[in-house]
């Protein structure tokens, strides 16, 4: 993902997307301004999007994140989506916001939340099969990549990374949850609805190039057909040792050249994405069952049963927390113990895998990337969080105080984190990239449709489930 320059409150027309699509609000109680696109110019419109934002407006008495909550809960439907019919299918493209392309990452997080509401609501339901059939033919376009254009024949900016870059695709940084991300939506949205329309041989195909990938990134007997070399100032841009990364011993976890955050991975074994990938798979073979659809359940179970093995070796003992799950390790016995804002992230797996709530050795990790001993974790006069290398040192990301939140059973915890994200959106109205521990008003991306629509998740499960704390 391109970096952005941090902008100022100050100099916020150095932003132009802010300004020219949002109107800067006052941060008094008695006058928030409209920042939302003209109903005119909006992307896509639902009734039943505009009546949850309209109830939670009215019966929450902090009006500042319920104003924030307008802003942000349908931002990727305002500004992000195209939603057409090809070949009379629903298809639905989704740019991340100020970079025109489609992550299969942040187009399944940021439709998400609205899966609440597919049963009873047809145009939302066909947006998110829409979805659903875009992301079919960017796997079977290229399973390696993370990011694509609406147009099959645009040439990206990076079309001279060393990798098999084709017209098409957007980038090239081969990520595990660029694959389960998808999956997760699937299964999402067949639970919502029951319709299993979306799930035809193409999906069928999509699903087995999927495991046709995670073998590969195995690596038990080669290198696999994948590597990537850019030209870039940034280290993380690149894999090292001509594009393959580093050594990694083969045992059974699936490889990943880049981390969610499209920063490189220091050792290739990603833990979080590759309990991730178990969770997205098992979902996978739901799916299956229920189309009844010839296919290689055994090959899947294979497949979850090597990776599970292999995470036994990122359970890491210290003597602080106990017995923690290492952020990255090689199985040849290094491991790298960190967290990262983008999720999957350690402090997320509850988010994506909701059992590892119980996990004793996940609440373990979780105290550890919560604390200094996480070397990106920041604690300064706006807030504490998260970041990581992407946008550097002392920058926290919204997203993992949002994350922390939706992970919570801390009534407590869950509060401080609706606070610092009411007290960190530097006027705006809208959630960031990220922003300076020490000044909010220092952030990166005003527009990052995923976070905006991750606060609204977060905001209307505490609405639905602890409404007292929204004051």
């Amino acid at each position: 993902m391109n970096r952005r320059n941090f902008v100022q409150k100050s100099s916020l027309a150095a932003a132009g997307v802010l300004l020219s699509r949002y109107a800067i609000a006052g941060t008094e109680a008695t006058s928030f301004k409209v920042v939302r696109v003209p109903v005119s110019k909006r992307k896509f419109t639902s009734k039943a999007v505009e009546q949850v934002i309209a109830e939670v407006k009215k019966n929450i008495g902090n009006k500042e994140l319920a104003w924030m909550f307008e802003n942000c809960f349908p931002n990727t439907l305002d500004t992000t989506v195209d939603y057409s019919k090809i070949d009379g299918k629903p298809d639905t493209y989704v740019i991340t916001g100020d970079i025109d392309a489609m992550w299969l990452r942040d187009s399944s997080a940021q439709v998400w939340p609205y899966l609440l509401l597919c049963k009873d609501n047809p145009e939302i339901s066909n947006l998110i099969k829409g979805v659903i059939n875009h992301q079919t033919k960017c796997i079977l376009k290229d399973p390696y990549a993370n990011a694509f254009y609406k147009d099959n024949k645009k040439i990206s900016e990076w079309a001279k990374d060393e990798t098999a870059m084709k017209p098409g695709l957007h980038e090239r940084k081969w990520e595990i949850d660029s694959l389960c991300y998808p999956i997760r939506l699937a299964h999402g949205y067949w639970r919502a609805t029951g319709d299993t329309t979306p799930f035809d041989s193409h999906w069928i195909e999509a699903m087995k190039t999927v495991i046709k990938t995670f073998k590969e990134q195995q690596r038990w007997h080669d290198k696999g057909p994948y590597s990537f070399m850019r030209s870039s100032k940034y280290a993380t841009d690149s894999v090292p040792l001509s594009g393959y990364g580093y050594p990694a011993k083969p045992n059974g976890l699936i490889c990943s050249m880049f981390r969610p955050s499209d920063d490189a991975t220091v050792y290739p074994y990603l833990v979080s994405s590759n309990i991730f990938a178990v969770r997205s798979l098992k979902d996978m073979l739901e799916i299956v069952a229920a189309i009844k659809v010839e296919f290689d359940t055994q090959e899947v179970n294979q497949l979850i049963g090597e990776i599970n093995t292999g995470l036994a070796e990122a359970r890491i003992k210290t003597e602080k927390y106990g017995e923690i799950y290492a952020y990255e390790i090689n199985g040849f016995g290094s491991y790298n113990l960190m967290d990262d804002a983008n999720v999957p992230s350690l402090l997320g797996l509850p988010y994506l895998v909701p059992e590892m709530m119980q996990d004793e050795v996940y609440l373990n990790t979780r105290k550890y990337v919560l604390s200094e001993n996480n070397p990106f974790f920041f604690n300064g006069k706006a807030g504490e969080g998260i970041g990581g290398p992407h946008v550097g040192m002392d920058m926290i990301w919204p997203i993992s105080i949002i994350i922390r939140g939706l992970t919570s059973n801390d009534d407590k915890e869950i509060k401080m984190c609706l606070d610092t994200l009411q007290q960190t959106h530097a006027g705006t109205g809208f959630m960031h990239e990220s922003f300076h521990k020490d000044d909010p008003t220092k952030f990166s991306r005003p527009w990052f449709a995923w976070a905006n629509t991750l606060f609204g998740e977060f905001v209307w499960k505490v609405y639905r489930e602890r409404r007292e704390l929204l004051g």
